[in-house]
């Protein structure tokens, strides 16, 4: 058995300048960090003595004879790609729901498929992990994803992450000092509204808009090296949620789907009550928001907003793990290969000693 855990993110900067759209021509760069809230999959392959070959379990339980007939499309297309024949159980567990702007789509297919690489004894590093699920979301997927949140969830950590016109990435750890650190922390205050959305459908939107947006996107683009430039100085740390209020503003004139109604009040009301910044996570729609408030202003904040549910987190420097790990013992191909061994007979049923 296995079990990978990958980390949910925040995107601070740059969001929209890691669509292909955006970056073929003009390259992108984002500032992201993840939290520690979490997706856990478990797998293993599944001993052959059901009437189903395998068994996938996340907010539904699908007990199928054929991997084909699987209906969570990353589950299906990732055992296909790599070529996983036996049967399998995968069970999915989020400490946050879908949907909701942390990336948890791209820390499903990230740890997904650090889990089933485990399964069969490969070690994959965090970059090449990254690749392969922007492979799967983008090109056997086809759907309207950047990049950032697969390169982010792979890494872990505060990050600078400059994506090349090629599609190639680097990953850039923003050190800080510890008080200043703490400082971020401690401002950041995360916000449920209670309403899932398809990203993909509000990213559509976007990548619609990208050529009738090159102003916007190009100061998106900008802010991510000044926000970088505010964190690791000595100034007021205020500053970086009063560009986040900037970035907001550019984020939300990208698509009328980006900020629905009630988002813009949830935002207004915050910032009526001292918050000095914040924005929508992901692509927008719903989900969680995130708030950049002095710490004497928490309690005005948490009162201007006390129907929505608030979530503590802090930041988490893991990246993907396997955190648990246990030699395979179940694949049906392993199975065969073991069915005699212990009298010394072959697979034809060939030797062993007589037993009179």
């Amino acid at each position: 058995m296995i079990i990978s855990r990958t980390p949910f993110r925040i995107s601070f900067f740059g969001g929209g300048t890691d669509y292909p759209g955006w970056f073929r021509d003009n390259g992108g760069a984002v500032l992201a960090t993840t939290i520690n809230r979490y997706c856990y999959i478990t797998c293993r392959f599944l001993p052959p003595f059901f009437e189903h070959k395998s068994r996938i379990v996340w907010s539904q339980i699908e007990r199928v004879v054929d991997h084909a007939d699987i209906r969570h499309p990353v589950v299906r297309v990732v055992l296909d790609d790599m070529g996983i024949k036996e049967g399998i159980e995968i069970h999915h567990d989020g400490d946050l729901p879908s949907r909701s702007g942390l990336g948890s789509s791209s820390a499903f297919t990230v740890g997904l498929l650090h889990a089933l690489h485990a399964l069969k004894g490969e070690w994959v590093t965090k970059a090449e992990l990254a690749r392969q699920a922007i492979r799967v979301e983008q090109e056997l997927l086809k759907e309207n994803v950047g990049v950032q949140d697969q390169i982010e969830t792979a890494h872990g950590g505060l990050n600078r992450i400059e994506i090349l016109p090629n599609g190639g990435f680097k990953v850039e750890p923003v050190v800080l000092a510890r008080e200043r650190f703490e400082a971020l922390e401690q401002h950041m205050l995360v916000f449920y509204t209670g309403v899932a959305r398809n990203a993909t459908d509000v990213a559509g939107a976007q990548v619609a808009a990208i050529p009738d947006r090159r102003r916007e996107l190009t100061e998106m683009h900008r802010m991510v090296d000044q926000a970088i430039g505010i964190l690791t100085g000595k100034g007021d740390i205020g500053d970086f949620g009063r560009l986040l209020h900037e970035s907001w503003q550019l984020k939300r004139s990208l698509s009328d789907k980006v900020a629905p109604a009630f988002v813009n009040d949830i935002y207004d009301r915050a910032m009526k009550a001292g918050a000095l910044g914040g924005k929508l996570l992901g692509a927008g729609g719903g989900g969680f928001m995130l708030f950049f408030v002095r710490l004497e202003d928490h309690p005005k904040v948490l009162a201007a907003l006390s129907e929505l549910l608030v979530v503590p987190i802090e930041l988490d420097d893991s990246g993907t793990q396997i955190i648990f790990y246990d030699r395979p013992r179940y694949s049906r191909t392993a199975l065969a290969g073991q069915r005699y061994k212990r009298y010394g007979i072959d697979d034809n049923g060939n030797g062993g000693a007589s037993r009179g």
